[in-house]
C-alpha cells in the first residue's frame, strides 16, 4: 500500500491533505483521562505540517446519537494536541459545509485544522456516499492513520477513498500493520496467545483461527468459565454464555487434534459478587454454588507464567478477571508482569489490556501496545478490514 512516505516523496507542499486520525479518547466531562492517542496522532500530523501540507484532521469520538452533542464535541482534543504540537490547534464548526470548506481553503502551508466529529452526522456510520464526497472536497489527497477504526466501513475510511486519492496509510497505521503482521506472517516460536475478558462470543472466531497459528493457547477472565463448563466443571454463578458451551468443546477438541496446548485455570478466586470487600481461591472443581469466579487463582498465575517464559512472541488481549475491582486484580497484575518479564516480542492490544499494563507499571517492557481494540482482534482474526483495503496500492 502507498505510505506517508511514498506520499511526502511525491510532493505534498502547498496540498490539501484529509488526515483520517484516531482520537476516539475516553472523557470525564470535559477531561481527557487517557491521551494515548491523541499522542499516538502526532507523528504523522508532525510529517505532514513540516513536509508543507495544509492538514485538515477528521476523528470521531464517542457514540453521538444522530446530531451534534456538545458532549461529545473534539474541543476537549483540540486543547490536548496544542501543546502535543506547539502550536494553537483551531477546531471547525463542524466536519462538512460552507463554513468548514471555508476554514479548510484557506489553510495556508504547513497550517493545521481539525474538523468537529464526524459521528455529528449519521451519514457517517452509514458509509454514505453523498457524505464522503462531502469530506473529499475539503481535500487533495487523503491519509488514514486511524487503525482503531480501520474496521469500520464508515464514510471517513472507505468510501471517501472512491472520491478522494491516493490514500496512503499514516505512521501509525504502518506500525499496527507491521507489528501484527509480524505475529501472523512471521511470528519468532514458540508463538502464544494469551486471552481474556468477559465473552466466548466476542472471541470465537479469534479462538478458532488462532489455533492454528500459534504454539500454545492460554484463555482466562470470564470466557474462561464458558470452557470449563464445556469439560464438565460446576462453576456456580460465574460468568457463562450457555449457547457457547458447544463452541468451546468444539475449540478444544481443535485444539487436542492440532496439539496445540490451551491452558485454562485451575483455580480462581471466587466471592459473593463484584462488590465483595474479599474473594478467596478454589480449584477449579471446588467453585461454590453460590459464588462466581472474579479472577484467576496463585497456581493459575504460576501455570500461565510457565508457558509465557517459554515463548518468543507472545499476543495479549483480555484481562483475567475484574481487575478494575482491587480485589480481583491480582491475575491480571501477574500476567501482565509475566508477559513484560518473558524473553518474547510482545504485542497486546485493547483498552482494558492496556490498563492493566499500566496498572501493573509495565507498559514500558511491552513490545508492542495497540491503540486498537476491535480492529485488533479482527485482524488477528484474519479478517480484511475495510479500511486497510480502501487505500491506494502502491506502484
Amino acid at each position: 500500500m502507498k505510505t506517508l512516505d511514498d506520499l511526502i516523496a511525491e510532493g505534498v507542499k502547498g496540498r490539501r491533505v484529509l488526515l483520517r486520525a484516531d482520537l476516539n479518547v475516553p472523557l470525564d466531562g470535559d477531561r481527557i483521562t487517557d491521551d494515548g492517542r491523541v499522542r499516538a496522532s502526532v507523528p504523522t500530523i508532525t510529517a505532514l505540517t513540516e513536509a508543507g501540507a495544509r492538514v485538515v484532521v477528521a476523528a470521531h469520538l464517542g457514540r453521538p446519537k444522530g446530531g451534534p452533542d456538545p458532549k461529545y464535541s473534539l474541543k476537549a482534543v483540540a486543547e490536548r494536541l496544542a501543546p502535543l504540537l506547539a502550536r494553537p490547534v483551531p477546531l471547525a464548526p463542524d466536519c462538512v459545509g460552507e463554513a468548514t470548506r471555508a476554514h479548510a481553503q484557506a489553510l495556508k502551508p504547513g497550517d493545521l485544522l481539525l474538523l468537529e466529529n464526524l459521528r455529528f452526522h449519521p451519514e457517517e456510520e452509514k458509509n454514505d456516499d453523498g457524505f464522503a464526497r462531502q469530506l473529499a472536497e475539503l481535500a487533495d489527497c487523503y491519509v488514514n492513520d486511524a487503525f482503531a477504526a480501520a474496521h469500520r466501513a464508515h464514510a471517513s475510511i472507505d468510501a471517501i477513498t472512491r472520491h478522494l486519492q491516493p490514500a496512503a496509510a499514516g505512521l501509525l497505521m504502518q506500525r499496527e500493520l507491521s507489528a501484527l503482521g509480524r505475529i501472523l506472517e512471521a511470528p519468532e516460536r514458540p508463538l502464544v496467545a494469551v486471552l481474556g475478558g468477559a465473552k466466548v462470543s466476542d472471541k470465537v472466531a479469534l479462538v478458532e483461527h488462532l489455533i492454528g497459528k500459534v504454539d500454545a493457547l492460554v484463555i482466562g477472565g470470564g470466557m474462561a468459565f464458558t470452557f470449563l463448563r464445556a469439560l464438565g466443571h460446576g462453576i456456580g454463578r460465574s460468568l457463562v454464555e450457555p449457547d457457547r458451551i458447544e463452541t468451546a468443546r468444539a475449540a478444544l477438541e481443535a485444539a487436542r487434534r492440532r496439539g496445540v496446548p490451551l491452558t485454562l485455570p485451575v483455580d480462581v478466586v471466587v466471592a459473593d459478587g463484584l462488590d465483595s470487600p474479599s474473594g478467596r481461591a478454589v480449584g477449579v472443581r471446588q467453585i461454590p454454588d453460590t459464588q462466581m469466579g472474579l479472577d484467576i487463582g496463585p497456581r493459575t498465575v504460576e501455570r500461565f507464567t510457565a508457558v509465557l517464559a517459554t515463548a518468543r512472541t507472545i499476543v495479549w488481549n483480555g484481562p483475567m478477571g475484574v481487575f478494575e475491582k482491587p480485589p480481583f486484580a491480582a491475575g491480571t497484575v501477574a500476567v501482565a508482569r509475566a508477559v513484560a518479564a518473558a524473553p518474547a516480542f510482545t504485542v497486546i492490544g485493547g483498552g482494558d489490556t492496556i490498563a492493566a499494563v499500566n496498572a501493573a507499571g509495565v507498559g514500558d517492557k511491552i513490545g508492542y501496545i495497540s491503540t486498537a481494540g476491535g480492529a485488533f482482534l479482527e485482524f488477528l482474526e484474519g479478517r480484511t478490514l475495510p479500511g486497510v483495503a480502501a487505500l491506494t496500492e502502491a506502484v
